[in-house]
């Protein structure tokens, strides 16, 4: 399964930050902004707080995973996400993550119940 089509520009994200709604798991921090004309856009993060380069690397390809997991039954089009990793993304269980994921788009309305 492809992912879907990415956030890239740092516009986008401030965008998605400014105006949407933030949802809080221990493995990962979802900021979801509805209503955009297209299919569902979704972008990645990681702070320098986390640890060097290959640290936020390797926590955004487990979170890029998770995603692609979890969205590609019903991806919400429409939708811009960003998920930002948190320092519970790299040591927590997989099948712990996709669960925060899932939550977490409940909570902003992005994801059936």
């Amino acid at each position: 399964m492809p992912s879907p089509p990415r956030l890239k520009k740092r516009r986008e994200f401030l965008r998605v930050a400014g105006k949407g709604t933030r949802a809080a798991r221990p493995g990962l921090l979802l900021q979801a902004l509805p209503g955009t004309e297209g299919p569902l856009r979704i972008g990645f993060t990681a702070t320098k707080k986390l640890g060097n380069a290959v640290i936020r690397n390797r926590t955004k390809r487990r979170l890029r995973e998770a995603a692609r997991l979890v969205l590609a039954d019903q991806a919400p089009p429409g939708w811009n996400l960003v998920l930002v990793g948190r320092e519970g993304s790299r040591s927590r269980p997989f099948h712990q993550l996709k669960a925060d994921l899932r939550g977490a788009l409940r909570q902003v309305g992005a994801h059936p119940p």
